[in-house]
């Protein structure tokens, strides 16, 4: 199992349609092989500050979906939203 976070800033004027276009996302993940679960969370210091962390079984269903046809279109959506390029962070269990 690993843990994927994903941060992104947001255009503080455009909040409101990065929403929609995030959930969007986050529901075509939701059906991807090897989701368990996942969540968005706002900073409470800086609204533009978006964190998304999920669950996934393996690195591979996250990179299969993350590399998917479906999640690039939806970020083509999503980017211009952003100030700059979401940054991936990889995280698993150690013993």
């Amino acid at each position: 199992m690993i843990r994927v976070i994903i941060e992104r800033y947001v255009d503080n004027s455009l909040e409101e349609h990065y929403e929609t276009a995030a959930k969007r996302i986050l529901q075509g993940a939701v059906q991807a092989n090897g989701f368990i679960n996942g969540e968005s969370l706002r900073d409470m210091q800086d609204s533009t500050h978006r964190v998304l962390l999920s669950t996934w079984a393996t690195v591979q269903h996250w990179q299969q979906w993350h590399g998917s046809p479906e999640r690039k279109a939806l970020m083509a959506e999503l980017a211009p939203m952003l100030n700059q390029e979401e940054k991936v962070t990889l995280l698993d269990h150690y013993d």
